[in-house]
């Protein structure tokens, strides 16, 4: 794989919809603002070892934070999915997060992954109401675990293991699993996302730091776009909707897939993060994740846009 590929095509393209965005515009003056009024810095949000996760072995963390980012995507719906543990009623990624820690043992040996029938895995996820898109989920899981079985003799963490640059841990990824393929179409004019990919690069070069104190380069992730990032510069005014996407994400009207709505949604969240990047030299996951810890300042936050998806 070329270094100069899919993950600088992110930035790339994402900047090439927004030259051309006709619903979204980036306000660089509360963009400005907002680097000036904030310390930006974040840590992995593994390092709160969530739900005890990070006390496994070194392989079990690998093979669970590739299985949980394999699948954590679009948890919104009505009823919203939901499920009761010790701590209440928890949904979304943290809900999806526990039930996969819960069943460790199934989701971390690839063997019993690929052998785990729909029925199976529909009970371990089932609630007040069945997850968004069970199937894809059921089907993405299943097509890792025998891409694993059959060409990296069981273990992904081996396969890996000498791999401490982004570039070529990213291609390994998305080369080999196609459920991480995160692409759209603007203009006739291919848009890279990879959002993901991206996240599970970052997780696992963390995690591995953490564990084995191996230096890695994750210098050239651009950062994330899903529902919660776009959600987020918008209510802090960086990110300006026009009157007819306001009025459709306001009144939680579903947006296509690989709409020119969605599209400008998702790209104006990389382009921001790539002008903090070039502002502050940060890192554009560490971005990403101050980002996503601001959400608690903010008051009446306006909704996040509705695609059913399985990328993010």
């Amino acid at each position: 794989m070329k270094k100069e590929s899919i993950l600088e095509l992110i930035t790339k393209s994402s900047i090439e919809v927004m030259n051309k965005a006709k619903h979204i515009k980036i306000n660089y003056d509360k963009l400005e603002e907002f680097i000036k009024n904030n310390k930006i810095e974040a840590k992995m949000w593994g390092t709160s070892n969530i739900y005890n996760f990070m006390d496994h072995d070194t392989e079990t963390i690998i093979h669970f934070l590739l299985v949980f980012q394999a699948i954590d995507f679009c948890f919104w719906g009505n009823p919203k999915w939901s499920i009761k543990n010790e701590e209440g009623t928890i949904d979304g990624s943290k809900a999806l997060m526990y039930l996969i820690i819960k069943n460790i043992d199934i989701f971390t040996d690839f063997k019993k992954l690929e052998d785990l029938t729909y029925e199976e895995f529909k009970k371990i996820f089932t609630s007040n109401t069945e997850i968004p898109l069970l199937k894809e989920r059921y089907e993405i899981l299943h097509n890792i675990a025998k891409v694993i079985n059959t060409k990296m003799q069981g273990s992904f963490y081996n396969y890996i293991k000498d791999v401490y640059d982004d570039f070529e841990l990213f291609g390994i990824i998305i080369n080999n699993f196609p459920s991480f393929k995160d692409e759209r179409t603007y203009n006739d004019k291919r848009v890279c996302f990879y959002k993901l990919g991206c996240l599970l690069v970052s997780d696992i070069m963390h995690a591995r730091n953490i564990l084995e104190g191996n230096k890695f380069d994750y210098s050239h992730l651009p950062g994330c776009t899903d529902y919660k990032i776009p959600q987020i510069i918008r209510a802090f005014g960086i990110a300006e909707y026009s009157k007819e996407l306001s009025d459709i994400i306001d009144n939680k009207i579903e947006i296509p897939f690989n709409s020119p709505y969605e599209i400008e949604i998702r790209a104006s969240a990389i382009v921001v993060i790539n002008y903090i990047i070039q502002k502050t030299g940060l890192s554009g996951m560490a971005i990403n994740d101050f980002l996503w810890v601001s959400s608690g300042k903010i008051k009446n936050m306006p909704p996040y846009h509705l695609t059913k998806t399985t990328t993010y």
